[in-house]
């Protein structure tokens, strides 16, 4: 039991009255009886307060929760008594998430119910568990607050964000997907597949023309084409140490993790043939390119096992392996970072030699904080020291950015919170233009 404001105040009345016992004798047994009537209205504002069984709380949320996403979490309170009543509930999430409340006020009247929505956001992908959930509610006379709590246990995974997929999903369904970032590039008119017949304009080819179809029409009908289907993508993952660095908190393999699932998804949907493989100084995961949406739920129990690796990255290794698996022509997305290391070169030279016989597209992470520190005005000589340094990174990557784009390689350098939706963009532009 907690004195709320109002009895501790009524309690402090008391002493005045007891002081005037001094000059009217009576009045100390006053105060003492008037003690003991607060007392007595708190004791029974507990009794009227009624116990946790006549609530129901509980917590609802997604079985799966999406990494570096806002994922919703519910919690509910039914009143099963006649009587409303102020409270404060308080949920145990897991201390590892970024969370924006843990305590909730509300008021509920009888016979109702009171729900409310709080978000959390987890930084790494792995097991946790929420604990109990806790209550205090106000006495109908507003003397005591009682507390209980309620057993509220219980596990959660965090996956890579699947939030996102169910909001392509969504768009797409509604044919909004450019407010998620994404550019529709199909483009008809290319590719081998039939799409459609429709009436002949000036520009067309003429060997694009449907003889047949126009001669039941009685006017020029152009056949179009679509671009083809069941192709290859292979997303190759970088595991080594540098792939552990953040940014805003959350490590630039996990913001790799959330694209290639995302990736996955939609080339699945568009009939595409999806792989993966994940490496450090050895390959540690490989997952041969096949279709439909199994592969994709293949691809998110893979890539919820995928774990950083305090090891240089071995790139030869790694895409020798990759050639003996993977030998039809496919795009293959590597994903890895440019931050120095003397592997730098051996990348160079073994995505040339990947760019011979598939389409290889290089994907990096850029560095905020190195960006910034290159811009900086320096005011000291640690200050000149940090911007030479930064100045010198950017430098290294531009050089090997441009020496893969001479060698036939692709590339894309963007921040981490545009990964995912240029990875997709760059794919659908590829899918468009029949470069895969």
């Amino acid at each position: 039991m907690i004195p709320t404001t109002r009895s501790l105040l009524l309690l402090l009345i008391t002493a005045p009255i007891m002081a005037l016992g001094v000059w009217i004798p009576f009045m100390e047994w006053v105060a003492w009886g008037y003690a003991l009537f607060i007392l007595a209205m708190m004791y029974m504002d507990w009794r009227l307060a009624g116990d946790i069984k006549q609530f129901e709380l509980t917590r609802h949320h997604d079985t799966k929760l999406s990494l570096g996403a806002e994922n919703p979490i519910r919690v509910s309170l039914r009143n099963r008594s006649r009587r409303g009543t102020s409270f404060t509930v308080r949920d145990e999430a897991p201390e590892q998430f970024v969370i924006e409340t843990r305590t909730m006020n509300g008021q509920v009247a009888g016979r109702s119910e009171w729900s409310h929505i709080y978000h959390v956001r987890p930084l790494r992908r792995g097991d946790y568990q929420f604990g109990d959930l806790s209550l205090r509610w106000l006495g109908p006379l507003g003397l005591i607050i009682r507390q209980a709590k309620v057993d509220a246990k219980e596990p959660v995974k965090v996956y890579p964000n699947l939030l996102d997929v169910r909001r392509y999903d969504l768009l797409l369904k509604r044919n909004r997907l450019q407010e998620m970032g994404l550019r529709t590039t199909r483009q008809f008119g290319e590719g081998t597949e039939f799409e459609r017949l429709r009436e002949y304009l000036p520009d067309d080819e003429y060997r694009r023309i449907n003889w047949k179809a126009t001669a039941r029409k009685n006017f020029p009908v152009t056949t179009e084409y679509q671009t083809e289907r069941s192709q290859q993508v292979i997303a190759v993952l970088d595991t080594g140490r540098m792939m552990q660095s953040p940014v805003a908190d959350i490590a630039k393999l996990d913001y790799v993790v959330n694209a290639v699932l995302l990736l996955t998804y939609v080339a699945t949907g568009k009939g595409d043939r999806v792989g993966m493989m994940s490496f450090a100084d050895d390959v540690q995961h490989y997952l041969g390119p096949r279709q439909g949406r199994g592969q994709f739920y293949r691809m998110l129990e893979l890539l919820y096992a995928v774990e950083p690796q305090p090891v240089e990255p071995d790139y030869r290794k790694a895409l020798a392996y990759l050639a003996v698996k993977q030998r039809r022509r496919a795009l293959v997305v590597v994903f890895t970072d440019l931050t120095g290391g003397a592997s730098l070169n051996s990348l160079v030279g073994q995505m040339s030699m990947l760019a011979r016989n598939s389409l290889p597209l290089l994907v990096t992470i850029s560095d905020p904080d190195v960006v910034a520190a290159s811009q900086i005005k320096p005011g000291d000589s640690l200050g000149v020291y940090q911007r030479a340094a930064a100045g010198q990174l950017l430098d290294e990557r531009r050089v090997i950015l441009d020496s893969l784009r001479q060698r036939g390689v692709l590339t894309l350098d963007v921040p981490a919170n545009q990964l995912s939706m240029s990875v997709i963009n760059r794919y659908l532009e590829l899918k468009g233009k029949m470069q895969l």
